[in-house]
């Protein structure tokens, strides 16, 4: 009972955000600015490669979402339209760079290819209180998995990203995607093999270089 309350609730605030952010409320952008613009971001940055594009699709999509907000009329939920905004403007951007960039790299750019992580991605990713050799372990796996989901085809990093990293219901993400759930799930299935297929083939690879037996037991939990 005091789930469908706090739901209820929840629903209520959320129509009076969005009346207010219709009426031109400069507060209410803030307040909606403050909400969503780190997890806007860090979504978007585990599809780009440059931090400052992630900044400035981030910048984008409040600017769309400000604009836009008069045709936001509830079917889905405040939450749910702005990350299918910021999916669609994601993509935009790698298409553009995959069009004007790819062939600007220089010859000697990191290469993306990775290993390890443990139980779950959102774990991985998490950043705890720990100690430093813990920080740097973490920090090192985060950035190979990191890259790793970059390497991805973006249906299935999106899904990925949506349900491990972002915490999102197989109902919600079919509605940020604008798929069937059948289409979600499939999506996360091969996203998941995809990417442990990708951080296996990593840690093959530097284990071939390093001279070293064996993979990383980080990767018997892979998702």
């Amino acid at each position: 009972m005091s789930d469908l309350a706090g739901a209820i609730g929840l629903r209520a605030e959320e129509q009076e955000l969005v009346r207010e952010l219709k009426s031109g409320s400069e507060e209410a952008f803030a307040l909606l600015i403050a909400q969503y613009s780190q997890p806007i971001y860090s979504l978007i940055a585990r599809s780009l490669r440059d931090p400052s594009e992630a900044a400035d699709v981030t910048q984008e999509v409040f600017v769309k979402v400000f604009r836009s907000i008069s045709g936001f009329h509830g079917e889905a939920s405040l939450r749910t339209w702005i990350y299918r905004i910021a999916l669609h403007e994601t993509s935009n951007q790698r298409r553009w760079w995959n069009r004007h960039k790819r062939q600007e790299l220089a010859i000697d750019a990191p290469v993306e290819n990775d290993e390890g992580e443990s139980t779950c991605l959102a774990e991985m990713l998490a950043t705890e209180d720990a100690s430093p050799f813990e920080q740097a372990m973490r920090t090192e796996t985060r950035e190979r998995v990191e890259a790793a989901l970059r390497l991805l085809p973006d249906a299935y990093r999106e899904v990925v990203v949506l349900r491990e990293i972002e915490g999102f219901g197989y109902e919600e993400i079919a509605e940020i995607l604008n798929v069937n759930l059948g289409t979600v799930k499939s999506r996360l299935t091969r996203g998941r093999a995809a990417l442990r297929e990708c951080l296996k083939n990593n840690e093959l690879e530097r284990a071939t270089q390093t001279g070293s037996t064996g993979l990383s037991r980080t990767l018997e939990a892979v998702i």
